[in-house]
């Protein structure tokens, strides 16, 4: 009876243990601050980090002018955007992966659908003398003259119209979430507390020198070498910072983005890439065009990727089954910077550059004696790309090809307010 009751007795101790143990538990659950099980988040902002991938700023094999393909997927990072501002578009929704080029004619079919959808829509108004929609005018900015009033109206306008086609397009075509790649073409200057989202073919490397002048890391925009501002590594991306530093600088600093023409631009592009001796778009590109769309291609160009021609480019462009990827040169800008996730302060057009890039100056308190750079970057014995000679280069294409092309940009033409370069587009 003995060892049986002593065994009895440490059994009952033992449970006495254990449900004193799992009250303590339950007791300091009850008590632990809830915030502190759950990721802080900032107000406005939700962001799941999650590890991400090594960034390079430069692919393998990238041209010796520092040109860049567009970036994939990169990491697996889920940033959400600001929360709206009066005016802006509406609130997105998380963790909705950003997509991926679809292939088939059924996703062409839904395409085109979607752009009709679009166009039947009544054109934006122009934005009331007294919106609320002003131009960021930070604290201490210099006073605005006549020029700088008409300035800050003709921001106000076309914040307003790409606000209007951004609600158009999500009406029709849903909402989605920010991701790695929404972030990964904006470049970050922290003394002035500015955001560039980087267009191509747009004054982007003038747009980094003058951020170079602006960081203190030259004294000049003109002493700044082409290979310096795409090689040299000085400007940041947001997209390399950490959560913080990322969610920081969307929420307090003046975003901006220039813009140009989307023939106008591809034009530009063409010339640049296929027009002069690149090591890294004819063999890359080059060759694979030649091979796919030229019918008895010599030898000579099936190696060298030399001598493209521009209808042959625009083949390449408007195939969905393209040898080839795409390039941040001739995408569209709102692949590139997602006006449309992203509430840019400042809107900026190629077409009236000085105007408006020594407008942003002033706005942002720059050194007075620092206005934008007006030299062309390559090629400077080349005439600049214009509406003529685009309308040369688009003159080489049939009729379905110029409707063709024109939709593939149809929402940068109308996020922009940009006219149909052609009479007989719809």
């Amino acid at each position: 009876m003995a060892p049986r009751s002593g065994t009895m007795r440490l059994a009952c101790m033992f449970s006495s243990i254990l449900l004193f143990g799992a009250a303590g538990l339950l007791l300091f659950i009850g008590l632990q601050d809830p915030t502190e099980l759950t990721p802080q988040q900032v107000p406005g902002i939700k962001f799941n980090i999650r590890p991400q991938q090594p960034h390079d700023d430069f692919p393998p094999g990238g041209s010796q002018d520092g040109d860049l393909k567009a970036p994939t997927e990169r990491g697996t990072r889920d940033l959400s955007s600001l929360t709206p501002q009066p005016g802006s578009p509406g609130q997105l929704v998380p963790d909705q992966p950003a997509p991926h080029l679809k292939t088939g004619p059924r996703p062409r079919l839904q395409q085109r659908r979607r752009r009709l959808l679009i166009k039947k829509m009544p054109a934006a108004a122009a934005v009331p003398a007294n919106s609320s929609a002003s131009a960021p005018v930070r604290p201490g900015a210099r006073a605005l003259d006549g020029r700088g009033v008409s300035l800050q109206q003709r921001q106000r306008e076309r914040k307003h119209l790409m606000r209007e086609a951004c609600a158009k397009y999500r009406a029709s075509g849903g909402r989605r979430a920010v991701t790695p790649r929404h972030v990964s073409r904006i470049f970050v200057e922290d003394r002035h507390r500015v955001l560039y989202c980087e267009v191509p073919k747009a004054g982007c490397s003038n747009w980094k020198r003058v951020l170079m002048v602006l960081a203190g890391l030259a004294a000049s925009a003109a002493d700044i070498q082409h290979n310096t501002v795409h090689y040299g590594g000085a400007l940041r991306r947001l997209d390399t910072f950490d959560r913080q530093g990322i969610l920081h600088r969307l929420g307090t600093y003046t975003k901006m983005l220039f813009v140009r023409e989307p023939f106008e631009r591809l034009v530009s592009a063409f010339r640049d890439k296929f027009e002069h001796p690149n090591s890294y778009y004819h063999p890359v590109f080059g060759k694979a065009i030649l091979a796919r769309y030229r019918a008895n291609a010599s030898r000579e160009a099936l190696r060298t990727g030399s001598g493209v021609r521009f209808p042959e480019f625009v083949q390449y462009l408007l195939d969905e089954r393209r040898p080839v990827g795409m390039d941040i040169h001739w995408d569209h800008v709102s692949r590139l910077c997602s006006p449309c996730l992203i509430d840019y302060d400042f809107v900026g057009k190629f077409e009236s550059m000085e105007d408006d890039a020594n407008f942003f100056l002033s706005l942002i308190r720059a050194p007075r004696n620092l206005t934008f750079p007006r030299f062309k970057d390559r090629h400077s014995q080349e005439a600049r790309t214009t509406a003529r000679i685009a309308r040369q280069y688009f003159a080489q294409l049939s009729a379905p090809q110029r409707q063709r092309t024109y939709d593939f940009y149809y929402m940068d033409y109308l996020m922009f307010n940009y006219s149909k370069p052609f009479a007989d587009l719809y």
